[in-house]
């Protein structure tokens, strides 16, 4: 995780699934079974889940596949929306810029990836 505490409410009376390993951006992350790659994300402390061409950040917002503002790019596949896709094992996901992963964008320009 990139923090050092989880964006997870703790106490909130649900049971989690099991703890899955994602990869996020390159590096590990937790995630749970029954989570969106969204909500893995976010709990990653990231709340800007994708940004536009103009570099303006992107986060949850309908919730249900709609809006496409969480879109991401999830194992090499662009434009996969984060709100409705559930994390599972081993999964890759990127950040997007445009229509590219965050990545490309910043191999290409010679400048990471911030927020």
């Amino acid at each position: 995780m990139s923090g050092a505490r989880s964006g997870r409410v703790p106490g909130h009376g649900l049971e989690r699934g099991p703890r899955v390993g994602i990869v996020l951006d390159g590096r590990p992350a937790l995630a749970y079974e029954g989570e969106s790659v969204a909500a893995a994300v976010m709990a990653d402390r990231d709340l800007a889940l994708r940004e536009t061409e103009r570099r303006a950040p992107r986060g949850y917002y309908c919730g249900m596949g709609v809006c496409f503002d969480c879109v991401m790019v999830v194992d090499g596949v662009p434009n996969t929306r984060t709100c409705v896709t559930w994390v599972r094992e081993g999964m890759t996901v990127e950040h997007q810029i445009a229509a590219s992963p965050a990545s490309a964008v910043s191999d290409a320009a010679g400048d990471p990836h911030t927020h």
